[in-house]
């Protein structure tokens, strides 16, 4: 049976270009119309069909100008890429008729309406958003309740932190070893004694009044340092022949990976302190520490084991024939290829566990997310939470999309593949 419609063909190129051109302009202009102006061209239709006109145009356009192999390299590749049939050209149109709907008023919401100058919630006069609650609050949502005075020892560490991960790309090979032990095993002694403080005539301050931004980087920073070697050890205990070894490591990893967050902190901060001997006391935050490190250690076995898994056989052999023993070969042969392999598992492990971290709301320790919830709620700023709440989001897409281009860049960086 002969199709009714009309096929688009290069012999009649520039009059389907021309009218396919005309109606996608006329869908546009009724919707940019309509949108900025108030100005609705089609209400003389009935309303259903009024609504979709844009689309409707837009639709019939994008088929007009669907011609395989037009010679026109801007054409062929928006027809591949955007138009390749009819499915792909609605979904084309929705999201750029979402997009001019949708984001002007998010515009103006976010900034050209908002209010960021003032003091006071009485200061925030538009119809915008109110980012004076964001700047009042700021040194709150960055640290907590830690003493304004004392705020210099949480720069600090975190300097240090940031100077010891950029000298790691800088020290010779033959030291590297020693600066990343130092790194896992000595740093968090000294940073979390530096901010807590208690000796060398640094004023205590009590885990209670940890909070904001920095305890979001404090239980991100020793959680991501921690929960990695963990992971890596319970992988190859689960790989291990000695019975005794993979099924502990079997058990542990499907134990937690099968529990949620919010119930293994309940546990820390609850239940852990009872079967604690008398007069022994372990900190919320350490607990909490403690609790998060183990949960991501399982998830991250599971993510090294398929690098080990992905390895061939013959790698091992091959160790094997040079004489190396277990761990040399590990960790000199074995390791360095299946961790090359999930790169992007461990990344997205990495990113999981930063934005786990507000659930530690729940067991009285106030990150960022926390914070905001308690700003919320102060009488003098009610009905900010949304300002506050797209503060904590930005924070944390800037942290995660970091991460992700770090790890994206390690990814090709390491890469051994032939281009």
């Amino acid at each position: 049976m002969k199709s009714i419609f009309i096929k688009p063909n290069k012999e009649n190129l520039t009059a389907f270009i021309s009218v396919g051109g005309v109606l996608i302009f006329i869908g546009f202009f009724d919707l940019l119309a309509n949108t900025f102006l108030n100005i609705n061209f089609t209400e003389f239709l009935p309303s259903n069909l009024s609504f979709f006109t844009p689309l409707i145009l837009g639709t019939i356009g994008l088929y007009l100008i669907r011609i395989e192999f037009s010679g026109n390299r801007t054409l062929d590749k928006i027809n591949t890429n955007f138009n390749s049939n009819n499915f792909n050209a609605i979904l084309t149109l929705l999201v750029i008729f979402a997009l001019i709907k949708y984001i002007p008023p998010l515009l103006n919401w976010f900034i050209f309406d908002a209010d960021f100058v003032g003091n006071a919630k009485e200061d925030c006069t538009s119809e915008g958003a109110c980012w004076v609650f964001v700047k009042v609050w700021l040194n709150r949502f960055v640290y907590g309740m830690y003493p304004d005075t004392e705020q210099w020892r949480i720069n600090s560490a975190f300097l240090m932190l940031f100077l010891l991960v950029g000298a790691s790309f800088f020290t010779p090979a033959k030291f590297k070893k020693y600066l990343l032990i130092f790194l896992l095993f000595v740093y968090p002694i000294i940073g979390l004694k530096l901010i807590s403080g208690g000796d060398f005539g640094l004023k205590y301050v009590e885990t209670g009044a940890w909070g904001g931004l920095s305890l979001t980087f404090i239980v991100s920073a020793f959680a991501l340092i921690l929960c990695f070697p963990v992971g890596m050890f319970l992988a190859l205990g689960r790989r291990s022949d000695l019975p005794a070894i993979r099924y502990t490591s079997i058990g542990f990893i499907e134990l937690w990976r099968g529990v949620p967050l919010i119930t293994v902190l309940f546990m820390s901060a609850v239940m852990f302190p009872m079967f604690l001997p008398d007069g022994t006391y372990v900190d919320k935050l350490v607990r909490v520490l403690i609790a998060i490190t183990l949960f991501e250690a399982a998830y991250m076995a599971e993510v090294i084991r398929g690098g080990l898994q992905a390895l061939p056989k013959g790698q091992y052999e091959a160790a094997k024939s040079l004489g190396m023993g277990y761990w040399k070969m590990h960790f000199l042969i074995i390791l360095p290829q299946a961790l090359k392999l999930v790169i992007p598992g461990i990344a997205n492990t990495f990113l999981a566990l930063v934005k786990d971290t507000p659930l530690i709301f729940v067991v009285g320790l106030l990150e960022l997310a926390g914070m905001v919830n308690l700003a919320k709620t102060n009488p003098k700023w009610l009905g900010m939470a949304m300002e506050g709440y797209v503060f904590a989001g930005l924070v944390f897409w800037i942290i995660c999309y970091a991460m992700s281009r770090y790890s994206q860049n390690l990814e090709r960086k390491l890469s051994t593949e032939r281009k």
